[in-house]
C-alpha cells in the first residue's frame, strides 16, 4: 500500500449510445487488453439481445441486475493476537458496485453459451430476476458474514 496521498479518483466518460457512467465502467471491467471496441460490442450486443428477448429496456434490467447482485456486507480478515478471524464489514459503495460488476462479468464468462454476447445477457437476464450465479455470489458473501457475525466486535 502507498505511504504517499490516496490516489484521485479519475472521471470515466459517459458511453456512446446510453451517456450513462456505469456502462462505462462496464465496459471497461469487460475489456481485455485495451480492446475497447470489442467490449463495447459485446456489451450493446448483450443489451440488444436482451431488449428483443424481454421486450424491456436494456438499461432499465442492467441497473436492476446490478442492483440484485450488489452485496451489502463482506468478511475482511483481521489478525488479533496469533489468531486470524473473518471480520463482517458493511462494503463502501463505490467498492459495492466494483464488486457487482466483476462478478456480473466473472459469472458471464464462466457460462457455457457460445459467444460472450450470448453469455452476458444471459447473465444479465438470470441476476435481473434475482438467480444466477452471480446473485448466488452475493447471496455467499452475505450468509458468510452473517456466520462471523460473532467477530464483529473486532472491526476496526
Amino acid at each position: 500500500m502507498s505511504r504517499r496521498r490516496r490516489a484521485d479518483k479519475r472521471p470515466v466518460n459517459p458511453d456512446p449510445k446510453f451517456h450513462d457512467q456505469t456502462v462505462s465502467k462496464f465496459m471497461n471491467y469487460l475489456m481485455l487488453d485495451g480492446r475497447k471496441a470489442a467490449a463495447e460490442k459485446i456489451v450493446y450486443g448483450a443489451f440488444d439481445r436482451v431488449e428483443e428477448r424481454l421486450k424491456r429496456p436494456p438499461l432499465e434490467l442492467f441497473r436492476e441486475a446490478l442492483e440484485n447482485v450488489t452485496p451489502a456486507v463482506e468478511v475482511r480478515s483481521r489478525r488479533v493476537g496469533g489468531a486470524t478471524y473473518q471480520v463482517p464489514v458493511e462494503v463502501r459503495p463505490d467498492r459495492k458496485i466494483a464488486l457487482a460488476m466483476r462478478w456480473l462479468i466473472a459469472a458471464a464468462r464462466a457460462r457455457n453459451e457460445a459467444t460472450m454476447v450470448e453469455r452476458l445477457s444471459g447473465e444479465l437476464m438470470d441476476a435481473s430476476q434475482n438467480r444466477g450465479a452471480a446473485v448466488k455470489k452475493r447471496e455467499d458473501t452475505h450468509k458468510m458474514a452473517d456466520a462471523n457475525r460473532a467477530f464483529s466486535h473486532y472491526r476496526w
